[in-house]
């Protein structure tokens, strides 16, 4: 079974919104129906669960209603930080699933993930144990000396972007999860599950990714978002 944990979690301060920027409405849906949408329609995720910030638990079963989030089958309360919004979500899914299943972890604030890609991550996950969204990095990175100049850069050909989705078989996940809280290891600042289990010394596999799987974060992106829609619209 494929299961997606979708991290609406968030308050999301610097889009400058009075309400968490996963139910800000685009075009007249949330955000995060859009990211719902997605996966209820890829024939290989099997269920939903969404961690939820505190508050909008109702609001986000109605908008699973009125959408047709079929598969949505939990909804589990968001934490104080991004790492222990996954940690509750992969806590709920004991006795659940099984040890072998497939977790895809993504950020509800993500609303143009590709079929291609969540395929691929799939997949990557049962050749390997894991597999992880990322892209090659484009730009020159400069390591600073202080805070005006530097002597030293990066290759950026030895460099790669990682995103969500991300997935990771159930028993390396739970397991995870309770040794780096155990143990206080890559949980804090900001830690995702990705650089959580280097952390833990294990080994990431590189999945499809893609420029369009935006994170909305400010304004700026939240209008890029609305250009993409108008694009689809006008191709179909």
């Amino acid at each position: 079974m494929n299961v997606a944990i979708i991290i609406a979690g968030g308050v999301g301060c610097r889009m400058g919104h009075e309400i968490p920027k996963q139910f800000i409405q685009v075009e007249g849906k949330p955000v995060l129906a859009y990211t719902l949408e997605n996966f209820e329609n890829h024939p290989m995720i099997d269920a939903i669960e969404v961690v939820c910030i505190d508050g909008w638990q109702d609001e986000l079963e109605k908008y699973a209603k009125t959408y047709n989030i079929t598969k949505l089958k939990w909804v589990v309360t968001g934490g104080q930080s991004a790492q222990e919004s996954i940690r509750n979500g992969v806590e709920n899914l004991k006795a659940k699933v099984s040890d072998d299943d497939v977790i895809v972890i993504h950020d509800g604030i993500r609303p143009l993930v590709d079929i291609d890609v969540l395929t691929d991550v799939i997949e990557t996950c049962n050749k390997y144990g894991n597999g992880v969204t990322s892209l090659p990095y484009n730009e020159q990175i400069f390591v600073i000396d202080d805070d005006i100049s530097t002597t030293s850069y990066i290759p950026r050909e030895t460099l790669r972007r990682v995103s969500t989705p991300q997935a990771y078989k159930f028993n390396k996940l739970i397991w995870a999860y309770e040794k780096a809280f155990a143990e206080q290891i890559g949980i804090y600042g900001s830690s995702y599950t990705n650089t959580m289990m280097v952390e833990l010394g294990e080994r990431l596999y590189f999945a499809k990714g893609s420029d369009k799987n935006i994170k909305l974060t400010t304004p700026d992106d939240l209008e890029i978002f609305k250009g993409y829609l108008r694009n689809q619209r006008e191709e179909n």
